[in-house]
């Protein structure tokens, strides 16, 4: 599904939310920016959009690997890398989120957006995340969120109605987008998620909820060795 839209994923995401989109990744790169890491993964990095971003706020010696299950997408992010020119930080590898092919504890943070709904095992990948994190790094979670209650109807009829149609019209794949809206349905709201991330081995777990709910950032840290 990823594959058929690849070439018109960005496209689509910035008409379909208004640009808000740019925004939610913004405020990820902004709190990204507050430590400084040497090693960064950006998982389900899709067309590379985030791992740019980080790029361009990020130190240089930082060391960016945006890793993907879907090789056209990665294959758009390339061609961005071409021919951005002032990416060379960044390294741009294939990989399943649930079964993630890189050593233990060999990054200091990784961000995920809007990708973990995508994962057959929300579980495991954030297993997979927290094993991938040196002892002290730091996960970044950007994903669809349930909305406040008196925003979810006008929320979903946009979703279920007008979306589809409209994505349809740009990317000629409604039946991606029908996909899409029922994933965010299916969605847990930020408090399940919390309790999914702590779960999975992590401390300290912060939640910014964003344009009315409908998107979450949540922030989280892997204990230290005692």
């Amino acid at each position: 599904m990823f594959a058929r839209i690849a070439r018109r994923y960005d496209v689509a995401n910035h008409l379909l939310s208004g640009g808000v989109d740019t925004w939610w990744r913004r405020r990820l790169v902004a709190t990204v920016n507050r430590h400084h890491f040497r090693d960064v993964l950006d998982l389900a990095t899709g067309s590379g959009d985030v791992a740019f971003a980080l790029s361009r706020k990020l130190p240089e010696t930082t060391r960016i690997t945006g890793m993907d299950f879907c090789q056209p997408m990665l294959d758009e992010a390339g061609i961005k890398q071409r021919t951005g020119g002032h990416y060379a930080n960044i390294v741009f590898q294939q990989g399943d989120g649930m079964a993630l092919p890189l050593t233990d504890a060999s990054f200091d943070a990784v961000t995920l957006s809007f990708g973990l709904r995508n994962m057959a095992d929300r579980h495991k990948a954030l297993l997979e995340i927290n094993r991938v994190l040196r002892p002290g790094g730091r996960f970044y979670l950007l994903e669809f969120s349930q909305p406040h209650r008196w925003f979810k109807p006008i929320y979903y009829f946009y979703l279920n109605h007008i979306l589809p149609v409209f994505a349809g019209l740009v990317t000629g794949d409604r039946d991606a987008y029908d996909y899409l809206n029922c994933s965010i349905e299916g969605y847990p709201d930020y408090h399940t998620m919390t309790g999914e991330i702590l779960k999975a081995g992590f401390k300290e777990v912060s939640v910014t909820r964003m344009t009315f709910g409908i998107v979450a950032l949540h922030a989280a840290v892997k204990p230290t060795l005692k």
